[in-house]
């Protein structure tokens, strides 16, 4: 996922671990995870509704394939990774088995993000994952003297002329594509389409760079920018916008009109899983509004439970109902997986820009 540490953590929680190669019982449920997406009171809650334990391994999307490739799929009953890191990997190490859409409680899901996971999932006509947790990345602005900046490429404005900032990486190439009326991911199957659109985005890019005070590298850094004014308009995660609003009402997350781009941490199942049942039940138990919105508390971000935002903390739910009209939630644009080739197309574009005068 894209703000998420990648730093590799691993935690047990009820029974004592269960070795990769190792059987648990089919009442087991063996998740491997993310920080945050499986909090103590929802397992607790699960385990007492069900009768199933379960064991959480905590790790991140190149640990997660690692492990489930050094054991065939083996290990584990259930698995997030992003949806960006199923599709590749099943098709190169089989890793993973296909999802029975039957047993998935498909109501409990925001259909948009329902129907963009599955297509973005699909393997041979089978499903092999389904949308729990996600963020996007789109625009902080300061409300008050960024007002008119409603998309991308107005970032380029003289109105916040020497006031922007964004990071040199791919989602401001994407981000800027599809605010020039261009898609980007309708061309990832075709090398040389995507080297024209991002051949126009470098130009745009380039003629926009004395707008910008600077490239940021990091949240904090570019926390630090708005906060103290001298960035009023900026390309940055949900999640950030929301932090700085909780200081500065002005200050706020907006969707892009030509939508956030987004990413979503998925469940999939392990190839050699052995408890099917105990996933299915997690996965449909934690869906629910009431239980989803104890884990966007743990998290940070919110999940692909329809209605959960009424359930969150206060705040909270203002400031994401703010950012996400259902309009704008169904104009997100997910990240499908990159096909060989066009990293290298984007870093010739971003070193360009960079060295740019």
């Amino acid at each position: 996922m894209c703000s998420k540490s990648s730093g590799v953590l691993t935690a047990v929680i009820g029974l004592a671990v269960a070795g990769w190669g190792q059987t648990a019982g089919a009442d087991t449920l063996r998740l491997l995870t993310w920080g945050g997406y499986a909090p103590d009171d929802v397992i607790e809650m699960f385990e007492a509704e069900t009768g199933h334990t379960v064991e959480v391994t905590l790790s991140n999307n190149e640990e997660m394939i690692a492990k489930l490739r050094a054991t065939a799929g083996g290990g584990f009953d259930l698995a997030q990774p992003s949806q960006d890191r199923i599709a590749g990997p099943q098709e190169e190490f089989g890793i993973y088995k296909p999802i029975d859409m039957s047993k998935i409680d498909q109501d409990k899901f925001i259909p948009s993000m329902l129907s963009a996971t599955m297509a973005n999932t699909t393997v041979g006509g089978e499903v092999y994952g389904v949308p729990h947790v996600w963020g996007t990345s789109g625009l902080v602005l300061d409300t008050a003297n960024a007002g008119m900046v409603e998309d991308y490429t107005d970032l380029c404005s003289d109105e916040v002329a020497g006031k922007v900032s964004y990071r040199l990486k791919r989602p401001t190439l994407i981000g800027f594509a599809f605010a020039m009326g261009m898609d980007p991911f309708a061309a990832y199957g075709d090398e040389a389409a995507y080297t024209e659109i991002m051949e126009k985005v470098e130009a745009k890019l380039v003629e926009c760079k004395p707008n910008v005070k600077t490239y940021w590298g990091g949240g904090d850094e570019l926390m630090g920018l708005v906060r103290s004014g001298e960035v009023v308009a900026s390309m940055a995660w949900d999640t950030g916008g929301w932090k700085l609003n909780a200081d500065n009402p002005d200050i706020s997350f907006v969707a892009p009109a030509s939508g956030a781009l987004g990413w979503i941490d998925t469940f999939v199942l392990p190839a050699k899983g052995q408890a099917d049942d105990a996933a299915y039940d997690w996965i449909n138990f934690v869906m629910q509004p009431e239980i989803a919105a104890k884990i966007t508390d743990a998290a940070g971000n919110f999940t692909a439970s329809k209605g959960a935002d009424e359930f969150v903390d206060d705040a909270l739910k203002a400031r994401y109902q703010a950012s996400f009209p259902p309009e704008a939630v169904d104009n997100i644009k997910w990240y499908p997986p990159v096909p060989a080739g066009l990293e290298a197309i984007e870093g010739g574009v971003l070193d360009r820009v960079k060295a740019a005068n």
